[in-house]
C-alpha cells in the first residue's frame, strides 16, 4: 500500500497560508537559496495530492511546478477551471481518502505528498500518513489557514529530529504512531 508523507512550512503560530491562500510571508525569509529538502523530497514521491485551496495558490506561482502526477481533491473545481495547458497535468477527485489509496495502489504508486491544510487533516484521520517534515517559520501571522485543526482523536507522534538554521527557521521530522 501507498504511504503518505507531509512537508510543509508553518507560521510559529500554526499558519500555513493567509486567509486568502497567499504565502507571500515565506519570501520574506532568508533561506539563503536552502529549500529545507524539498527537491529531494519531490525525487521520493510518486504523485502529489491536495485540495482546491492548495490548487488556487499553485495556479498563482504563475509557472507550473509539478513533474509528478497531481490530484485535487474538489467538489466544486474541474479540469475546465483550469487554463489549458494544466489541464493534462491535475487530475481531479471526489473519492475518500482509503479510495484514492485503493487508486494509488492500483496505479503502483508507493510514496504520496499530502498537501493542503482539510487535505491532511482528512488523511490524518484516515491513518494514511506516516510522516511528516514542519518547516517551523519565525513568523507570528495571527490568522490564517492552519496546517492542523480540531481533530476527533490524538494524533500520536514520535519525533525524529529537529534541525535549526541560520534564518530562525526549523526543521522538524515525525514519524505519525499508527492507531
Amino acid at each position: 500500500m501507498p504511504t503518505g508523507h507531509i512537508m510543509m512550512a508553518m507560521s510559529l503560530d500554526g499558519f500555513v497560508a493567509r486567509k486568502d491562500h497567499t504565502l507571500d510571508w515565506l519570501n520574506k525569509q532568508p533561506t539563503d537559496n536552502d529549500d529545507h529538502g524539498f527537491s529531494e523530497f519531490m525525487e521520493s514521491v510518486d504523485a502529489l495530492v491536495m485540495g482546491s485551496g492548495s490548487l488556487r495558490t499553485v495556479l498563482g506561482f504563475g509557472e507550473w511546478p509539478y513533474v509528478k502526477p497531481v490530484i485535487v481533491l474538489s467538489r466544486s473545481m474541474t479540469k475546465q477551471d483550469l487554463p489549458e495547458h494544466l489541464q493534462d497535468k491535475v487530475e481531479f477527485s471526489t473519492a475518500s481518502p482509503e479510495a484514492l489509496w485503493g487508486l494509488f495502489d492500483q496505479r503502483g504508486y508507493k510514496r504520496i505528498y499530502v498537501d493542503g491544510g482539510a487535505i491532511i487533516r482528512s488523511f490524518l484521520k484516515a491513518d494514511l500518513v506516516q510522516d511528516m517534515k514542519i518547516t517551523m517559520v519565525p513568523i507570528l501571522l495571527g490568522d490564517g489557514i492552519r496546517i492542523f485543526g480540531e481533530t476527533d482523536d490524538d494524533v500520536d507522534l514520535e519525533l525524529v529530529s529537529a534541525a535549526p538554521f541560520p534564518s530562525g527557521m526549523v526543521d522538524l521530522v515525525y514519524k505519525v504512531k499508527s492507531t
